[in-house]
C-alpha cells in the first residue's frame, strides 16, 4: 500500500470504530433506560463489529511493526 492509501485505511477504521461507538451510545441508553431490548440487541452487534473492525486493524498494526524490524 502507498502511504497515502494506508492513511486513508488506517483513519478509516477509526471513522468507522467512532460511528460503531456513537451507535453504541445511543442503543445502550436506549436499553438500560427505556428498557428496550431491540436496542440491546442492536447494542450487542455494535460492540461485536467495534471488535471486528479493532482486531483488523491491530492485526495490521502489529504486520507493519513486524515487518519494520525485518
Amino acid at each position: 500500500m502507498t502511504r497515502k492509501h494506508l492513511n486513508t485505511f488506517i483513519y478509516g477504521k477509526i471513522s468507522r470504530i467512532k460511528a460503531l461507538i456513537e451507535t453504541a451510545e445511543k442503543e445502550g441508553a436506549a436499553f438500560y433506560e427505556k428498557n428496550n431490548n431491540a436496542a440491546g440487541t442492536r447494542l450487542r452487534n455494535a460492540l461485536q463489529q467495534i471488535k471486528v473492525v479493532a482486531t483488523d486493524l491491530r492485526k495490521d498494526v502489529t504486520e507493519k511493526k513486524n515487518a519494520a524490524k525485518n
